[in-house]
This record gives structure tokens, sequence and C-alpha cells, in this order.
């Protein structure tokens, strides 16, 4: 009998809010930068869910922190400009924390930026539990910031569900015994996620709130 779900862990870009824009842009005019021409939006769409250290040392190991340091000076100087939100995250979001549910950010970005991020959506209020890059040595899809957000939150892998846009969300979900959701506006496309087989697969993240209340009445009828 499966374990009723109190706890939703949610990763921030891409599935909370939109800043694909904004991530592609930076990784464009960054790239462009040191290499003028040679990386396109479909080229570069790979590179949203990773660290940014394991991106740019896979392209460039020697520049590799002199290009962190310009994708992120053009990641925050065009942040608030560019990110945008999903619809039905809100109040999906907002309608689980008056409800009781445990919630939590496990993301790959830096607490400045994530903070922002939070901020600009109006998101903050709902999370008092953010795990960020800085936080942890290793990053999703090993199960260290996912364990971290699960002992501030006092819950257990069992009670919870891991939702993002990436294949390291879905990894790092299972790599950690909590179930899995992907978000079918993945920017890497449904069938690509689907393919890492989520235990559940959300057409738009309200569909948290049936899934919940379906484990509550299997629960009650178990």
């Amino acid at each position: 009998m499966n374990s009723n779900i109190t706890t939703l862990l949610f990763d921030l870009d891409g599935t909370l809010i939109n800043t694909n824009e904004l991530i592609i842009a930076s990784f464009t005019e960054t790239l462009n930068h040191y290499y003028p021409g040679q990386f396109k939006r479909e080229d570069i769409i790979p590179f949203i869910g990773p660290t940014l250290v394991d991106t740019f040392t896979s392209i460039d190991p020697e520049r590799a922190d002199e290009m962190i340091a310009r994708y992120r000076e053009h990641n925050w100087k065009n942040h608030d400009m560019l990110v945008t939100q999903f619809d039905g995250v809100f109040e999906t979001v907002q309608t689980l924390k008056q409800s009781g549910y445990k919630l939590a950010v496990v993301t790959t970005k830096k607490r400045d930026i994530v903070e922002r991020g939070l901020r600009l959506s109006k998101l903050d209020q709902f999370f008092d539990v953010v795990v960020t890059l800085d936080e942890v040595k290793h990053a999703k899809p090993d199960p260290e910031p996912l364990l971290k957000a699960l002992k501030q939150l006092d819950s257990v892998p069992e009670e919870a569900v891991m939702i993002g846009d990436s294949h390291h969300d879905i990894l790092g979900g299972k790599n950690t015994g909590t179930r899995t959701a992907g978000v079918a506006w993945s920017i890497k496309g449904r069938e690509f996620l689907e393919s890492f087989h989520p235990d559940f697969m959300l057409e738009n993240m309200s569909d948290l709130l049936d899934i919940v209340e379906a484990e509550k009445f299997e629960e009650v009828k178990g």
C-alpha cells in the first residue's frame, strides 16, 4: 500500500516559473561571445537542467569559470524582463500550502537568483524550505538535495513527490525513493521526460491536486 503524500518537492526553472527564454538567451549571449555562430537554440536546450559547472566544463574546462560569470551577469540583468508564469502554478501551490502540505523548492541554481525568481512570481510566501546549489556538494540527480529538503520538512521519501521538467528531477526522485512527476510543458518535450518513466505526468500544475487527493482516497479505501 502506498504511503499518503504529505510532501511536494518542486524544481524551479521550467517547472514553477518559466525561465526558459532567459536561460536560452543567457547561454546564447555567452556562447556567441566565445564561439560566434556555433551554438543554435536546439544545441542549447540540452543544457537546461544540469549545473552550469557541468555544462561549461564539458564545453571548455579552461574557461568554464569565466563563461559561468558571463552567463550569470546576463541572467541577472535580464531576469525580470524575461521570466514569466506558467498557467495554474500560483493557484495550485497556494491551495497545497493552505491544505497543509509540506512544500520545498529543490534547484540546481544559486540562492540569490532563486530568491529573485520566487519573489518575482510571488511564490516565496509558500516555501519555507528552499535547497539551492550553494547548500549541497552534489546536485540532482544525486539524492543529497532532496534528502536535505525532506529532513528540513521533517518528512520521508515514501511520502514525497519530486516534480520537475528535467530528467535530472525524475532521476533525482527515483534515486531518493520519492514518487516523481514530470511536467508536460517541459521545453525538452513530454516524450523525452516520459522516457524516464515518471510516476505521473502533469498537463497542468493543477493536476497535482487530483493526484494528492486520489492518494488520500486510496489510503482511506485501503
